[in-house]
């Protein structure tokens, strides 16, 4: 099995989040909301996929047409 890394496999929980520990949240929620970012980030978003395009077809003419 493989180790996991650069996350724990622990849950995140509202003391956890950024905006209970600077004291900007305003809800009571049982769990984790979904606007919730890890205190030690700050509010650096997820780092996200990029798109890319598979087959050579869609940098083509017909793939999108041009305005009038």
């Amino acid at each position: 099995m493989a180790a996991r890394t650069g996350r724990s496999s622990k849950r995140p929980t509202c003391e956890d989040c950024f905006f209970q520990q600077n004291l900007l949240c305003s809800l009571d929620l049982s769990g984790p909301c979904p606007t919730f970012r890890a205190a030690d980030r700050g509010l650096k978003p997820e780092r996200q996929l990029t798109f890319a395009f598979r087959s050579p077809h869609a940098h083509s003419v017909y793939a999108f047409p041009q305005p009038r």
